[in-house]
């Protein structure tokens, strides 16, 4: 069990850490909301690279090619819509099956009970969140 758990945490992949990007005034005025929108005034302190402003949003925070995309354990992800989509991800390990949000309940079960029987990781399962 604690080999496994170990063998787990080495497959596991990091990515670099990125500030917030927030808008100036976040926090201090009510109307200003929690998205990032450029800074375009003359005078603005953002836009000038005040540090006490915040960060920008910039190239050198994008993470390499090759971990772009991933999830933490390494895998890709694949959203699933029907039974094609699943089949397709037959016998491949280094990807996890999502099933798309606009799948109903009977199409749900179904795509569940075949990912079991092919052996598929899927993602966003009833069973992986906890209960409110």
């Amino acid at each position: 069990m604690v080999a496994k758990k170990e063998a787990a945490k080495k497959k596991r992949i990091k990515k670099k850490n990125k500030p917030a990007f927030n808008p100036l005034n976040l926090g201090f005025m009510k109307r200003v909301k929690d998205r990032w929108r450029k800074p375009r005034g003359t005078a603005n302190k953002k836009r000038r690279k005040c540090r006490f402003a915040g960060a920008l949003p910039k190239i050198g925070y994008r993470n390499p090619e090759e971990i772009r995309g991933l999830r933490c354990d390494g895998k890709a992800e694949v959203l699933v819509r029907n039974l094609n989509d699943l089949a397709m991800l037959k016998g491949r390990k280094d990807v996890v099956a999502r099933i798309a949000a606009s799948i109903g309940g009977k199409k749900r079960a179904l795509i569940k009970s075949q990912a079991k029987e092919l052996g598929i990781e899927l993602a966003n399962l009833r069973e992986n969140y906890p209960k409110k």
